[in-house]
């Protein structure tokens, strides 16, 4: 088993026990990402946007959105993601936003 299903085990096995965990959706989302899943990285962001204020998540799923070519949706998450960010006073995160949806116009 390699390292990286090792650390998806723990986060499913960790997630079971309390699937809200923002921190841990967003892992696991990072390990399918990190495997090269834009598919399943992007689904499980999506989810957790859904769920959840989580600037790191809108701004990781608007990156996979823009590489895969969807670019209308990472449009959407990343304007909601400023305006999250804003709200949250976390400007480091709306500032990176914005440069990567001023990238998409």
């Amino acid at each position: 088993m390699t390292q990286q299903t090792e650390r998806m085990k723990q986060i499913e096995t960790l997630l079971a026990d309390d699937p809200k965990d923002e921190f841990l959706r967003y892992g696991l989302a990072m390990e399918y990402l990190a495997q090269k899943e834009d598919d399943t990285a992007l689904k499980l962001l999506q989810e957790l946007v859904k769920d959840s204020a989580y600037p790191p998540a809108y701004l990781q799923a608007g990156q996979i959105a823009t590489r895969t070519g969807q670019i209308d949706l990472a449009r959407l998450l990343f304007q909601q993601g400023v305006a999250i960010a804003q709200t949250q006073g976390n400007h480091h995160a709306a500032d990176e936003m914005t440069r990567f949806l001023e990238a998409l116009e």
